[in-house]
């Protein structure tokens, strides 16, 4: 143990405290200054506190250790065993990387970034949790690193980071805390949050001056630790599916939630990686024919604490601590980095079916919430060099509502993120990322910046560039929202997509205007800078809000659960019961709540965009009215396989699977520009019509008007652009009739030059969906539209 570490570790029983509205005196490196707050201040009597720090009330005095404290210290200092030797090293690149170093010794070359450290430790953990601490004292460029012969992979470590602990100034080193390694590609043990992980004393007893005092007991052995891991990024088999941004389709799941319960899969196997790639899962997957799968966070995250304190745990993961590490809790490999392969073997096993990955990551904020949040990572590496400060550098900039905000304008930031994005792309196989609250990310030193470098980095990125980017276009700031607005390669969650449809079919649209837009790509959002309908990527429902069958089951949230009062969760729901709250017995409530299922999925399907489904939702998975499910790892979050042996459900998943495989074979369905509303050959009809229930064509009035019948006619013989070949694309018209009334309409199907007939081959209204309805209409005629419906009719003459 070095001289530090034998200083801190005297100082251990310590905390160091300052005066409100006073920066503290600046200790001398390995010392500790203790200064009380308020009354204590004009008494001489020593004050015990319930976190069992005792604290001397005389201000300034330095805190005195009993001598036999001191003596057991220095004893088991000097028992230690000597620290391996440190070589040089190099500073690029950054985390623990095992390679052959100087002579073909192995070993691992460690480099960090701390730019206002005093020093730094490397501290390596044995099987039995013994610490070993070595200085790092070779320093370029603001990286502290060496190169440490015979350490190998499956090597547990953290750091220890001196400097100042100085929060009035946002100075907050604490070397009492083991850090774990932004850059660390594999986390072993779980973060459990005690009081000894917090760099300020959490339970000091005047919560508004908590974060000032010091917390200087040591935190190793409660807080995980980064593993070595061998780089075996063998791709050379591995085939990336490739699937254009048009012919996509998203299907959001969790990792574990998704597989936990079902039954084909192997017990052990259940909730991992490897349960993702067993084929029962995948088979579940090309059944459906989606084209991609959406991963809620698979990078390392830790538990809020009020949620450990209710006995809950963050369930969906959007509280990220490790950026390249994938989750330990989903790994059947265990955590000492034998995650790292299962995570690639999924990923190749996905491929092999022809589906791409693409993870939701939160690089927006971390783990360590705000200035009352545990010291796990970046805190304790450079508070200020991570973390977006207020003009009051104790607190933080929160953009995110959790605390925090990366401040991704400072370099180290930006290239931590774009490190990470590359290192999932290139040595792990992942296919694209959705961003959460990517508004948070396009911020430059305030507001929202299109122009800002994460988006510039982004754009000239050899790597990045390439793969599929989806923006979740908002934050919880100011200026923060910014649907339509990302510039080209991004695609966009688009909620106004969701508030339409969702609106349409309970009958609580003033007007048609939106929907026509939402239908057909949303080109008000979406038709600039050469961007394409795929920029909108389509959704009714996400993870955050109410299921598919909660949807039109329930009008209001039920979040009892999550513990917080049924306060959390949106109640801007946008739902309908269908006459009843919650679950029921009554058989034409049901009947109709599967048919609004029917008629949201087609809708879906069926627009132009990038769909996204959210898993669960093809077979009537509920919630049981919970639209905040975050901290729900039970059957709540879980999906319920069991659904599919009933056959109410089992056809809603038939369904879904067949306007799915419309869909891939149609190109008029995944359109690759936007509609004109003008022929696009002399002899050809306009590429999309709107008809009223007469048969009339739609006029500017009718779109300023509540409708609840709607036509929509989608040329194939004028679709834009051309095959790979250079030759013209062309395809069956159709006519979809989407009719949200509760009684039956009749709807006069357009004639000459529209059609001469048509072939029905889609009816939501009808339960079994096994066989298409195959009715053939003539033109002109009138075609009985049952209540609350989506027809789809194919031009055949």
């Amino acid at each position: 143990m070095s001289s530090a570490a034998e200083q801190e570790a005297v100082q251990e029983p310590a905390g160091t405290a300052v005066r409100p509205g006073e920066p503290p005196g600046v200790p001398e490196p390995g010392t500790v200054h203790t200064e009380v707050t308020g009354t204590e201040a004009a008494g001489a009597a020593p004050t015990e506190h319930s976190n069992g720090l005792r604290m001397e009330a005389a201000e300034g005095t330095r805190v005195e250790v009993a001598e036999a404290v001191r003596v057991e210290v220095a004893e088991a200092v000097r028992a230690e065993p000597r620290a391996p030797v440190v070589w040089p090293g190099a500073p690029m690149p950054l985390g623990a990387r095992f390679r052959v170093g100087p002579d073909g010794v192995a070993g691992t070359n460690f480099a960090l970034w701390a730019g206002g450290a005093e020093a730094v430790e490397l501290c390596l953990f044995d099987e039995h949790g013994h610490e070993t601490r070595c200085p790092l004292t070779e320093l370029t460029h603001e990286i502290w690193h060496g190169f440490l012969p015979g350490v190998r992979p499956g090597q547990r470590y953290g750091y220890r980071v001196h400097g100042r602990w100085d929060p009035w100034t946002g100075a907050r080193w604490n070397a009492a805390k083991l850090l774990l390694d932004p850059y660390a590609r594999a986390v072993d043990g779980t973060f459990t949050l005690p009081p000894e992980v917090y760099g300020h004393v959490r339970d000091w007893p005047d919560q508004h001056v908590a974060d000032t005092v010091r917390d200087n007991r040591d935190s190793a052995p409660y807080v995980p630790k980064g593993v070595v891991v061998h780089d075996d990024d063998d791709w050379v088999e591995d085939r990336r599916p490739k699937t254009p941004w048009a012919d996509s389709v998203i299907y959001e799941l969790h990792v574990r939630g998704f597989t936990k319960l079902h039954p084909d899969i192997p017990p052990e196997l259940r909730g991992t990686y490897a349960g993702l790639a067993h084929p029962a899962a995948i088979d579940h997957l090309t059944r459906l024919g989606v084209t991609a799968v959406e991963l809620l966070p698979v990078h390392q995250f830790a538990h809020e604490d009020h949620l450990l304190r209710r006995g809950l745990h963050n369930y969906w993961g959007y509280n990220s601590i490790g950026y390249f590490a994938p989750h330990a809790d989903y790994s059947a490999s265990g955590s000492a980095g034998g995650q790292v392969g299962e995570f690639k073997r999924m990923v190749h096993a996905l491929h092999g079916a022809g589906i791409e990955v693409i993870l939701d990551v939160v690089y927006n904020h971390t783990a360590e919430a705000g200035e009352l949040g545990p010291m796990l990572s970046l805190r304790g590496i450079d508070n200020r060099g991570y973390y977006r400060l207020q003009n009051d550098p104790r607190r933080y900039a929160d953009y995110t509502g959790c605390g925090n905000t990366l401040h991704v304008v400072q370099p180290q930031v930006l290239r931590l993120i774009t490190d990470s994005l590359r290192y999932w792309v290139t040595e792990m196989g992942v296919d694209g990322f959705r961003f959460d609250l990517a508004a948070a990310l396009a911020r430059s030193m305030h507001d929202v910046d299109m122009l800002s470098p994460f988006l510039a980095v982004i754009a000239q990125d050899p790597v990045l560039r390439r793969v599929k980017l989806i923006a979740e276009p908002w934050d919880v700031g100011n200026g923060g929202y910014q649907v339509g607005a990302f510039p080209p390669l991004w695609t966009e969650w688009n909620d106004r997509y969701r508030d339409a449809v969702r609106d349409y079919w309970r009958g609580a649209l003033p007007d048609v205007r939106d929907l026509g837009y939402r239908l057909t790509g949303s080109s008000d959002l979406y038709a600039w800078g050469g961007r394409r309908p795929y920029a909108s990527v389509n959704f009714v429902t996400a993870h955050d809000g109410f299921t598919l069958r909660d949807l039109v089951s329930y009008e209001h949230k039920h979040n009892e659960a999550n513990g917080e009062g049924n306060r959390d969760g949106t109640s801007d729901n946008r739902a309908w019961n269908c006459g009843a709250e919650g679950e029921t017995t009554d058989p034409e409530i049901n009947a109709l709540r599967r048919r609004q299922l029917r008629n949201l999925l087609t809708t879906l399907l069926l627009s132009t965009g990038v769909p996204m489904l959210v898993a669960g939702d093809e077979m009537g998975r509920t919630q049981g009215g919970n639209n905040n499910a975050y901290c729900q790892d039970n059957e709540i979050g879980w999906l319920d396989w069991s659904l599919l042996d009933q056959p109410e459900w089992r056809e809603l998943t038939e369904l879904t699977a067949r306007v799915l495989k419309l869909r891939q074979t149609h190109p008029v369905l995944r359109r690759r520009a936007f509609f004109s509303g003008r022929a696009q050959a002399p002899d050809g009809l306009r590429d999309l019509a709107w008809f009223t229930r007469d048969g009339r064509e739609m006029t500017e009035g009718d779109w300023y008007a509540p409708a609840a019948t709607l036509g929509l006619y989608l040329s194939g013989r004028d679709i834009p652009g051309r095959d790979a070949r250079g030759e013209p694309v062309t395809d069956d018209s159709f006519l979809a009739v989407l009719h949200a009334g509760a009684e039956p309409v009749a709807f006069e199907l357009p004639g000459a030059p529209w059609a001469a007939a048509y072939e029905l081959v889609l009816d939501t209204s009808r339960e079994d969906q096994a066989e298409p309805p195959g009715t053939v209409l003539e033109g002109g005629t009138e075609l009985s539209v049952p209540a609350r419906s989506v027809l789809l009719l194919r031009v055949t003459a």
